[in-house]
């Protein structure tokens, strides 16, 4: 997912770069290629340098085993490169890591995504049209909740996306509920159900939910039924910890409304200011093996996997299609992949799976103004 624009060029937080990198069109279906190598992958990593990305890292793991690659620098003031192992801030990736944690709520009979909004959080969706007692948990998940971004707030933008307000903010807590706060200030972009619209709001307030259906805060949900019982060792709940623990490279930014100008290093920010929609932090193995493991059933019954990959075709997103925290996309070569992108300060991450979970792709550039994420995943999977 790289990060969304708004106003021109401005960097915006965890915003659809989901939506931007599965903008390829659509292609007939054609039998896959035989591939041999991963020859065109590392191509499409060095032309991601030479357009401007200082680093990128990446793992893939097919039947032939697991390939890691690096093309740049982790750190443009000293040139160390990137390392594969690198963790990185992994943005809306942490939407599918939610959305399982509450699809495990309803297979266990805690909740049920039918449920209104206002059942678990009373009264915190309301205002400009809001209604939470209108909006259901799947309407969240499938952004059909027409409930606005917070994150496309004006004033909200210039405090943590530019550069003045992201340098004295940078380090602020912003608890969820002020996060809800500012997209209530706006009006729905639509009725529930009637539309889609990729909202950063619903899955802080999915988040939330979980909290409210489980006493425990949702990172420690995701902790103990998914990073635990997978082994992630890299993957964490960071919170209010500002750092990207090692091994890891630095993150970098315009934090401007145009991609040009200097660039600064924004390595460190509390992510407290995306919350449940974008604030983990994981690498690249870890995430090959987080989508496998869903795609191969590992932790979602049959029927709670596949409500996650009931998807909607939306207008925003050629070729795919947007399930519950899950995006489903036909690459040029007829080859399906399952997954989701993240864009989040200085840092642009997409993980991917082909439906049987034998071929997983996973990578981050460290910077949020250029490169390609689709160019890579179409390299590994399609090209010879």
């Amino acid at each position: 997912m790289q990060a969304r624009t708004a106003r021109g060029a401005r960097t915006v937080l965890v915003a659809a770069t989901a939506v931007a990198a599965a903008v390829a069109s659509a292609a007939p279906a054609v039998a896959a290629p035989a591939r041999t190598d991963h020859t065109a992958t590392r191509e499409a990593m060095d032309a991601a340098v030479k357009d401007g990305v200082p680093g990128v890292a990446l793992q893939t793991k097919d039947r032939r085993g697991v390939w890691k690659a690096t093309s740049g620098v982790g750190d443009i003031r000293t040139d160390k490169p990137r390392s594969a192992h690198d963790r990185y801030r992994v943005g809306s990736i942490t939407k599918t890591f939610v959305s399982t944690v509450l699809l495990q709520l309803e297979a266990e009979g805690r909740l049920s995504l039918d449920d209104k909004v206002d059942k678990w959080l009373p009264g915190l969706v309301h205002g400009n049209g809001h209604d939470g007692r209108a909006v259901t948990l799947r309407q969240l998940l499938n952004h059909t909740s027409g409930i606005s971004d917070y994150t496309s707030d004006e004033e909200f933008g210039r405090t943590y996306f530019l550069k003045d307000g992201f340098f004295r903010h940078r380090y602020d807590t912003a608890p969820p509920e002020r996060l809800v706060a500012v997209a209530m200030k706006h009006k729905p972009d639509f009725a529930p159900g009637t539309d889609w619209n990729y909202s950063n709001t619903n899955y802080v307030l999915a988040g939330m939910v979980i909290g409210k259906a489980t006493g425990n805060p949702y990172g420690d949900e995701v902790r103990a039924r998914v990073i635990e019982p997978l082994g992630l060792r890299s993957t964490l709940v960071p919170g209010t910890y500002p750092k990207v623990p090692g091994p890891s490279s630095r993150a970098y930014g315009k934090l401007a409304e145009t991609a040009t100008g200097p660039t600064y290093d924004v390595t460190e920010l509390n992510p407290s200011l995306a919350h449940a929609a974008g604030e983990m932090i994981s690498d690249s193995g870890d995430l090959n093996r987080f989508y496998t493991a869903l795609l191969k059933g590992r932790l979602l019954p049959p029927k709670q996997l596949a409500e996650m990959k009931t998807t909607i075709k939306v207008d925003e997103m050629p070729g795919a299609g947007y399930g519950l925290g899950l995006i489903e996309r036909k690459l040029s070569c007829g080859i399906t992949v399952w997954g989701h992108g993240g864009g989040i300060h200085g840092s642009t991450s997409e993980a991917v799976t082909t439906s049987d979970g034998r071929h997983s792709l996973a990578f981050n550039l460290n910077s949020d103004w250029t490169g390609d994420p689709e160019a890579i995943v179409e390299a590994e999977f399609c090209d010879t």
